[in-house]
């Protein structure tokens, strides 16, 4: 039985494909094997060979970041644009991490 051939276009960023190209030249793989190969291994598997996550919110970020600084969760003041007021007495790990980063 001869497979019949069925060709795929797609739009990609030209950097991205350009990096990818130079890596699959050097292990020898053309663009069209490597796209059969991974069009393969999603049949074998029933799903994406890798597992794709959502990116962290700015807030779920900042949340990370407070736990591992292990600085306090406190309610702070905004002004009339959002920004937050941190009392640098009153909190001056905040401040300090607000500041310094």
């Amino acid at each position: 039985m001869v497979a019949t051939k069925s060709n795929v276009n797609v739009k990609i960023d030209t950097a991205v494909k350009e990096a990818a190209t130079m890596l699959l030249d050097r292990m020898g793989i053309d663009q069209t094997t490597a796209i059969d190969m991974f069009y393969r291994q999603i049949i074998a598997e029933r799903r994406l060979p890798f597992q794709p996550v959502v990116a962290p919110t700015l807030e779920e970020q900042l949340t990370v970041a407070i736990a591992k600084r292990n600085i306090p969760r406190v309610k702070l003041e905004a002004d009339e644009n959002g920004n937050a007021i941190v009392d640098k007495d009153k909190h001056p790990e905040i401040y300090d991490w607000a500041v310094n980063g």
